[in-house]
């Protein structure tokens, strides 16, 4: 039987750890990766730093395949879509 991947686990726990530490949770997303919706003008170097945090976005979901969550960029609103494989 083959197992499933642990990185969303480890994603969604260390996402509650640094909230619970009331730290700022980022993610380093390679915008190369087929099917990642990102804002391309935030892209630098293939990658983005996205700020995770409450405060800064709505309707985060970190699944089993994907993180997408609802966010704006220089006040304009992104649906942001990740595959976990893009997550860096």
């Amino acid at each position: 039987m083959a197992m499933t991947s642990s990185v969303p686990y480890l994603l969604r726990a260390i996402n509650e750890w640094i909230l619970d530490n009331s730290l700022t949770p980022y993610l380093i997303v390679d915008a190369k990766v087929e099917n990642t919706s990102v804002p391309a003008e935030y892209v630098k170097d293939g990658q983005i730093v996205l700020n995770i945090s409450p405060s800064a976005i709505r309707d985060l979901v970190i699944g089993d395949e994907y993180v997408s969550f609802s966010g704006r960029f220089g006040g304009v609103p992104h649906e942001i879509f990740a595959p976990i494989e893009a997550v860096m």
